[in-house]
């Protein structure tokens, strides 16, 4: 897939081509849905697929008092999504305050229309754009009745009866409904990080865990969780502690995962964690046997939960 950094190096061989237009954080299954629509009618009508978004995200530029905002995707991991997608092309657009100034008139003439002569446009159903998000999918389907090119609107879609939207992933995810989450991006929450030095408790207690510094503010709330973690290529069982281990009266809040079956030396490696469902609360015990003995309890649950996954794993290709 071909990544255009600002509309000025739009090359020519995208002129004429199927495009959408958004955000895409989390590149979840909505999203999904409209690249489709994207790529089968650019292969119908023998047409280039191009994606246009924005970095960063509008909500960090036009809002910065609102903190914190959180991203499901970040950006390298949103723009590998898309490709996956079997996008032919990105334009990545520096959002900034004088773009946000942009009108919708100026944002169709001069991008839509001057710079790709788009051939058709797929928006979702409440997408907006230009200053005061004047531009909406009316606006949008009168000016290509004047210049020449169509808007399809996608509508929202549903997953288990609901409602699929970033807004709604991220809360799930912060509250730990991670099993939620996975079901509206199509895939499970992934939290990757560099493996880092820690108290290395675990190990004296016989489960030893890899610490992680996490690439993304976007994390589950406290509790221990059924991951699969992804190291070096291989996929592994885990069990990951989020929170501060109150039963070792830590103040800062930390990253943990148990490997299942593991005994490689992963320090300073990354780690990616797919998170599958939640567990538990975090909680204090009296003393490190309990917490040993609620760790091996832990440990059999996430083999239960995380069965599935594993056994498809090793399914041959």
């Amino acid at each position: 897939m071909k990544i255009i950094k600002g509309v000025d190096e739009i090359t020519r061989d995208l002129r004429d081509s199927i495009v959408t237009i958004g955000n895409f954080d989390g590149v979840h299954l909505a999203h999904q849905k409209i690249f489709k629509r994207v790529v089968i009618e650019a292969d119908n009508e023998k047409r280039k697929s191009v994606v246009i978004t924005f970095d960063p995200h509008p909500k960090k530029v036009l809002h910065p008092e609102k903190r914190p905002f959180f991203l499901i995707t970040s950006l390298d991991e949103k723009l590998q999504l898309i490709a996956d997608m079997g996008i032919d092309a990105v334009v990545l657009i520096k959002f900034s305050l004088e773009l946000a100034k942009m009108t919708a008139a100026e944002f169709v003439k001069n991008i839509l229309w001057d710079k790709l002569h788009i051939k058709k446009i797929f928006i979702g159903h409440d997408y907006s754009f230009g200053r005061g998000k004047e531009g909406n999918k009316e606006y949008l389907k009168s000016s290509g009745d004047r210049l020449g090119f169509e808007v399809e609107v996608i509508n929202a879609i549903k997953a288990d009866g609901i409602p699929v939207s970033s807004t709604k992933i991220r809360d799930a995810i912060l509250d730990g409904n991670v099993k939620l989450a996975a079901r509206l991006l199509g895939r499970p929450y992934n939290l990757g990080g560099a493996v880092i030095k820690g108290y290395q408790r675990g190990a004296g207690i016989g489960f030893p865990t890899a610490n992680i510094e996490p690439e993304k503010a976007l994390i589950p709330c406290s509790g221990v969780y059924a991951v699969i973690a992804e190291i070096e290529g291989s996929s592994r069982p885990s069990v990951v502690n989020i929170g501060f281990n109150p039963t070792f009266g830590n103040d800062k809040l930390s990253v943990e995962a148990h490997v299942l079956d593991f005994r490689g030396n992963i320090a300073g490696k990354n780690l990616n964690l797919l998170f599958i469902d939640r567990i538990r609360d975090e909680r204090k015990f009296e003393n490190v046997e309990r917490l040993a003995e609620q760790i091996k309890k832990d440990i059999g649950q996430a083999k239960e939960i995380l069965a599935p996954a594993i056994n498809e794993d090793k399914k041959p290709a």
